[in-house]
């Protein structure tokens, strides 16, 4: 463990300066990654219904039950092989991982733009995510082998807002598409953009070797994650919709899900080439970082999903304002997610800028709990904006608390981990969330006021765990790639 005030740079690390010019070739392909990543999530929501009458228009179709996995398919796929993507390009170099990922994501682009039935768009889709999924935790890990810790955040940043723009573009997009062209363009036009992202990559990772060691690749645990993760991801995804709270079949995938991951937990302490190393999960700096990093995510995930709801049923919003009346809300994320880069180099102590943001945050939650339903929409509006600073302040610099705590053969894995647990903790919100409005039927500002209150209270339980952390400071200089311990 660190002690305090210590600098957080594992011993022996070598350091490589790498230019202005260099940092910006990788800056700029992780920025058209993630832009890749984050639109293929939300771009084909108003494409859904075009979708159904062109592949057969059936009664299944109509309803959306089977269409609705093009969009849980993708997530699936690319949330379980993240950590996979982040071991393999430590053992073998980011881009000899990223290059090959991008273009099975556009093969699979292919698939979905010229699919003849569902059942093979849904195939293209989980094919997407498996590509897509190391769009995000390699392409991080690029940027944490080029940028020191100190300076990382203000580039955690441009990310950030990289990924709030095309969230909230995505279903604007898919929109224009689908009335005015064929949704197969949705998919169409990855394909140069992702042409582009490959030759960013291939020629601004050309520098960044291997930094771990060529061991065996853990097929199995490899395999143990895909399934467990998605077995848990998919009941929290067809709980209360497709399948019933407490019905056979989702507490069948619940065990099934536990009990993988289980085995999976003892099965990683015999692996050669583990993919969650037992020098960083036993830090507890690491794993008060992951902790942190889900609680967050499921109250920025938990809002996203009541906000427009809150809106719409109790200040009488109307849905097409609704939706942009929740953008102060990303907007302010993304302003926070800035500040917090830019406060991370100042003052190089991630641990306060999580603890306070998250505590500003919580109050924001409690504040729209407690808030009468009679003081009008703009209220509303002005207290989610001010919920969504600390909320974002915590989006760069856990990722960068969390990847000073690996050395640098562990890099990848450090991102590839704190990515899974990002997308887990949004997928636990958003279903916690939908399962107390569920419970309140009767009572459905009862049913808010309980979700924001279960949100300040994990941002408040995720703000104490971030207090009792180590105080260490991010030191300034980026681990030369291609160093092992």
């Amino acid at each position: 463990m660190m002690h305090r005030n210590t600098i957080a740079e594992p011993a022996g690390e070598r350091h490589r300066a790498f230019s202005h010019a260099e940092k910006l070739r990788v800056i700029w392909g992780v920025i058209v990654c993630i832009l890749m990543a984050a639109l293929d999530q939300t771009v084909v929501l108003p494409a859904i219904p075009q979708m159904s009458a062109s592949l057969g228009g059936g009664a299944v179709c109509r309803a959306g039950a089977h269409l609705s996995w093009v969009v849980s398919a993708y997530l699936l796929t690319a949330t379980a092989t993240t950590p996979i993507y982040g071991k393999l390009s430590d053992q073998f170099g980011r881009r000899v991982v990223l290059v090959p990922a991008i273009i099975l994501f556009l093969a699979a682009c292919v698939v979905c733009g010229a699919a003849w039935s569902v059942p093979v768009l849904i195939a293209g889709r989980a094919l997407q995510g498996a590509g897509g999924g190391a769009l995000m935790s390699v392409a991080q890990a690029a940027v944490g082998d080029v940028v020191s810790p100190r300076e990382r955040g203000k580039y955690q940043a441009w990310f950030a807002g990289t990924w709030a723009f095309a969230s909230v573009a995505g279903p604007v997009a898919g929109g224009f598409v689908v009335q005015h062209f064929s949704w197969r363009w949705i998919f169409w036009a990855n394909l140069p953009v992702g042409a582009l992202a490959v030759w960013l990559c291939w020629r601004g990772l050309a520098g960044l070797q291997p930094a771990g060691r060529r061991g065996r690749i853990d097929y199995a645990g490899a395999a143990m994650l895909l399934v467990g993760v998605s077995a848990v991801l998919a009941a929290l995804s067809l709980g209360g919709v497709d399948l019933a709270w407490g019905s056979a079949r989702e507490m069948g995938l619940v065990a099934a899900g536990g009990l993988i991951l289980g085995v999976l937990w003892g099965q990683q302490k015999r692996a050669e080439e583990p993919l969650f190393p037992g020098s960083l999960m036993g830090q507890a700096g690491y794993r008060s970082v992951l902790l942190i990093a889900f609680l967050n995510s499921a109250a920025m995930f938990s809002a996203i999903f009541m906000l427009p709801l809150l809106l719409q049923w109790v200040f009488k919003a109307q849905a097409a304002r609704s939706g942009l009346e929740v953008m102060p809300f990303l907007f302010t994320t993304t302003l926070g997610a800035f500040a917090g880069g830019q406060l991370a180099r100042v003052t190089g102590r991630p641990k306060n800028i999580m603890a306070a943001g998250m505590a500003a945050s919580a109050a924001g939650f409690c504040a729209m709990a407690m808030l009468p339903a009679g003081l009008g929409v703009v209220w509303a509006v002005a207290v989610s904006g001010a919920m969504g600073v600390g909320v974002g302040a915590v989006m760069p610099t856990s990722l960068v608390a969390a990847q000073s705590q690996a050395p640098g053969r562990d890099l990848g894995a450090a991102t590839g981990i704190l990515l899974l647990l990002r997308s887990l903790g949004g997928a636990f919100g958003a279903t916690l969330a939908g399962a107390v409005l569920a419970g309140f039927s009767g009572d459905i500002l009862g049913g808010f006021r309980l979700g924001f209150w279960a949100g300040g209270a994990m941002l408040a339980a995720a703000a104490v765990v971030a207090w009792r952390m180590e105080n260490f400071v991010l030191r300034g200089a980026a681990p030369a790639a291609g160093h092992s311990d």
